[in-house]
């Protein structure tokens, strides 16, 4: 399992999931507050797994330019900030736009009947 996470799990989990997990999630929060297109999750998610890569070498002596780890840690962080870009643009939606729309779930809103 090593090899698909390019170091530890407590590295992993601590710093990739926690630290820079919470960093993708509050830019999934921040490009569905500037009312950006979610395809831009996607570029910016490398960026970040990219530095994410950077530090596990240089702080807890993890393999640089391992492909496996990075791709992983990218579908990972892109998730997370997926999840909150999701959650926001959600909230916007329905508070934004209360005469138009209700939530529906956690993750959806719907046009409210007429009437």
């Amino acid at each position: 399992m090593i090899v698909v996470l390019g170091s530890s799990w407590a590295v992993f989990i601590g710093f990739t999931l926690v630290l820079v997990g919470g960093c993708a999630f509050l830019m999934g929060q921040a490009l569905a507050n500037t009312w950006r297109p979610a395809w831009q999750l996607a570029p910016y998610g490398l960026l970040l797994a990219a530095s994410n890569r950077f530090l596990v070498f240089a702080l807890f002596g993890g393999e640089l330019l391992a492909i496996l780890p990075f791709i992983f840690a990218a579908l990972v962080l892109i998730g997370l900030a997926g999840i909150g870009f999701r959650l926001t643009r959600v909230d916007m939606m329905v508070h934004q736009y209360p005469w138009l729309y209700q939530r529906d779930g956690l993750f959806a809103w719907r046009e409210k009947a007429p009437g």
